[in-house]
This record gives C-alpha cells, sequence and structure tokens, in this order.
C-alpha cells in the first residue's frame, strides 16, 4: 500500500501526502475498503513526521477520501454513496470547517425571528378538526399558483414527497427524475423498491426531449423541481413549463410531483405544470429555507382522488401537522416584519449567488446564472477538488451523490452561505475546480 502512495507522492507536506492518497485512490491502486496503515508507521517508511501524517490524514477525512471504520481503523470510502442515506454519507465528516458550503441550508442569520409561541396557543380543538387551519389554507390557495383541488400542510417537503410517493408508487415501478437532482430523493425511491429513470437537464430545468424519452419506460410519476433546482439553481422559463406540460399531457395517468423547495427564497417567478395539468400535478412547497428548516412545514396541493386517501391514511399515523406550528407559520407569513425579513433574505442570496458567480466567471469559469442557495461547480476531479478545498478550509458537496447516472464531475456549494470575501473564496474555488484528476496527476 504505501508503495502505491511512495511512488506518486511529489511533495512532502501534509497536502502531498493527501494528494499521493488521492491520487493512488482515482487510480484504483487503493479500492474503497483498503485499511491505511497505522500513522507512525507512514511516517517512518515515508520519512515524515507523525504530526505530517496525521494533518493529511485528517484533510482525507475531511474531504471525503478516507472514513474511520470502528475495529477496522481507518478505511478508503467509497468513491459513490450508494444505497439509503447516500446524501448522509456525502457529508459524512464534515465538520470543523471555517467555511461549511455542503449542507444546503439557508443562513440562519437571514431568518426571519420567531414570535413567542405563547401568544400563538390555539384554544383546543377535536381530532376531527380540519388538518389545514381555515386561515391558513385561505392564505396558501391566494398565493398558490393554479387552482388547487386540494391542500393540506405537512412535516416538511420531504414528509409530503415520502407519503405522495408512497401513496402513488409500488415495488418494481419507475419514477422520473431529473440528473442531478436531490439525493433524499433517490434514497427514498430505492427504500420504496422503485427505480429511478433520469432525464438531463440545462439552465431552465427539465429537457422537455429527456423527459419524452424516460415516459417511453411507462414510469408512474414525475418528479422535477420548477425552480432554484437544487443542486443546479435552474428555473423554468414560462415556455419551458408550456413544453414540459405537453409532452406530460400526452400520458394523464401519469402525476407530476412538483417540489419548490427554494420557496419563497427564489428570485424566479414560479410556473407550475398545475396551471396546465392541474389533474396530474402534486405541488409542494416547503418553507424551510425561507422561515426556518426546523419549522418542519411544507404545503402541498393535489387532485382530491390522490390527497384524500393520503389524509384518510394519515389519521392512523401522525394525524395532521402541529396547528400550533400552523399558527406560526400564518403569524410569519401575514407579520410584515417577518414578510420584510424574507424579502430581504430572497435579495441577499440572489447577490450572494451573483457574486460568487460573477467572481468565477471572470475566473474563466463561466456558470449560469440560476437561482437558489446552492451551485453547480464543474471540477476536473471531485476528490482532488475535495481536497484542495478541505485545504483551505472550505467544505463542499461531492456531486456523485446527486446523479442517477455518471455525468461531468460537480461540486455542489451553498453559495448562500458565503456571506463575504466572495472573490477570495472564487479564487479557492476556481483553483478547486482546476485541481488535475488524481487518477492521472504525476
Amino acid at each position: 500500500m504505501l508503495s502505491e502512495v511512495s511512488s506518486r507522492l511529489v511533495d512532502v507536506s501534509a497536502r502531498g501526502l493527501a494528494e499521493a492518497v488521492g491520487r493512488a485512490v482515482g487510480d484504483g491502486a487503493l479500492p474503497a475498503g483498503s485499511k491505511l496503515p497505522p500513522v507512525r508507521r507512514v511516517a517512518a517508511e515515508l520519512h515524515m513526521s507523525p504530526t505530517t501524517v496525521s494533518a493529511a490524514w485528517q484533510l482525507l477525512r475531511r474531504s471525503g477520501t478516507i472514513r474511520t471504520d470502528g475495529r477496522r481503523g481507518t478505511v478508503v470510502a467509497s468513491s459513490r454513496a450508494d444505497g439509503p442515506g447516500r446524501y448522509r454519507a456525502a457529508l459524512r465528516g464534515r465538520s470543523g470547517f471555517a467555511l461549511d458550503l455542503s449542507t444546503g441550508v439557508p443562513d440562519p442569520l437571514l431568518l426571519p425571528a420567531l414570535p413567542a409561541l405563547a401568544g400563538l396557543s390555539p384554544a383546543p380543538t377535536s381530532y376531527l378538526d380540519e388538518p389545514v387551519l381555515p386561515e391558513l389554507a385561505a392564505l396558501l390557495r391566494d398565493n398558490w399558483p393554479y387552482a388547487a383541488d386540494r391542500l393540506a400542510v405537512f412535516d416538511g417537503a420531504m414528509d409530503a414527497i415520502d407519503h405522495v410517493a408512497s401513496h402513488l408508487l409500488r415495488i418494481g415501478d419507475r419514477a422520473v427524475v431529473e440528473n442531478p437532482c436531490f439525493p433524499p430523493l433517490l434514497d427514498l425511491l430505492e427504500s420504496l423498491g422503485v427505480q429511478p429513470v433520469p432525464a438531463g437537464t440545462d439552465a431552465e430545468g427539465m429537457l422537455p426531449a429527456a423527459l419524452q424519452s424516460a415516459l417511453a419506460q411507462r414510469p408512474t410519476a414525475v418528479f422535477l423541481q420548477p425552480r432554484a433546482l437544487n443542486p443546479t439553481g435552474a428555473s423554468w422559463s414560462p415556455g419551458r413549463a408550456t413544453s414540459l406540460a405537453a409532452v406530460l399531457a400526452q400520458t394523464p395517468q401519469v402525476y407530476a410531483v412538483e417540489d419548490d423547495s427554494a420557496g419563497d427564497v427564489s428570485s424566479a417567478p414560479l410556473h407550475s405544470l398545475g396551471a396546465h395539468l392541474p389533474r396530474q400535478t402534486i405541488h409542494v412547497r416547503s418553507f424551510s429555507k425561507s422561515h426556518g428548516p426546523d419549522l418542519r412545514l411544507a404545503a402541498v396541493s393535489a387532485p382530491a382522488a390522490v390527497l384524500d386517501p393520503i389524509l384518510e391514511r394519515r389519521l392512523l399515523g401522525q394525524g395532521w401537522t402541529s396547528r400550533l406550528l400552523q399558527h406560526l407559520l400564518l403569524t410569519l407569513l401575514t407579520d410584515p416584519a417577518s414578510i420584510a425579513a424574507v424579502r430581504t433574505a430572497k435579495v441577499e442570496y440572489a447577490r450572494r449567488r451573483h457574486l460568487v458567480v460573477s467572481a468565477l466567471r471572470r475566473l474563466g469559469l463561466a456558470l449560469p446564472p440560476g437561482d437558489g442557495l446552492n451551485v453547480w461547480l464543474p471540477v476536473i476531479d471531485e476528490q482532488a477538488a475535495l481536497i484542495s478545498l478541505a485545504s483551505n478550509g472550505i467544505a463542499a458537496a461531492a456531486g456523485t451523490a446527486f446523479t442517477v447516472t455518471p455525468t461531468a464531475p460537480h461540486l455542489r456549494l451553498t453559495a448562500g452561505l458565503i456571506a463575504t470575501d466572495h472573490d477570495a473564496i472564487a479564487t479557492h474555488l476556481a483553483e478547486a475546480a482546476r485541481t488535475p484528476s488524481l487518477a492521472v496527476a504525476r
């Protein structure tokens, strides 16, 4: 093992050793699961100090190249986090960074202040009350992108998508997804025994031709994001929404599940398939990015034939989403200060993303304008780029976790968390993007 590393070692520093190990991993000389020798043995054989080797190992852990595996010690991690939990696996070890851009979470400083719960306590209610507060339902309908047949509130977007997918899909079914897309969706489909069918995307989201091709495999549902696609930031234009609707209209038995995950902090206008195909559309709007992830709230519209059985089944479990939290959301959606805070956050996220993308463009990396909190950064090699960023105290998420089938290597970075020093950080990102492949570098 050490001979493979030594032959690739060109710089006797912590970063040089980390890159040498990365090259050996990329070459296949150190396959996933390979156990690494103790630090002192590595130091002795490579004529390096144990402190340098420990620093290199730490850098490799932070980049996701190696991991600690209980009694087996330190081993080479898998290059791709397949199976349930791929997103959690992709982010494993991302701690202790000066700037963690791997998470996709909103900036806590841009969230509206929560009012005191004591003033929001609702009167005692019956277990048979409507699952959605009438006042909240009315407000949501006034701001919905189409006339919804049924409306409900769930414990976050993935909770809603879980209920919808579990109702619509059975083992052996197929479901069309964007490629790339949000990793927990892939985990969910796998847990249900459903085969994801990838459809390519561009700067305006899912490609109509790719959807047309995917529908030939007779899927039961299509999952897609109308704006601020996580991870790329793509948003539909009116023409793209119309084209996608025209393709789906040819298969009226297939439901489209829209995940508007960025919600009120998205700068792009919302175009929904529901405006064209209300009987085929299930629309999910999250309030996590705009009002707080820990609220665990999302609103859902769907045809009665879809949503009513889900709500009936839900009565046998959690029953409904807390009406106390619904009151809290209603307050946040109507309070002038909260409305202003969300509006400020939307502008600030757009500004931060624009500054990062513009700086990258000046450095020769042309990215589409996009929307939302994330940037989809093309790189030569994901592991090499992660190591480069880790050496500068920056964490990112490997793009492979977001893809169904292999695509060009990328990293997902949460540009919405870059509050200052945009040019300097963009310089580190550009350097990482251009770091040569660990599989071929010598």
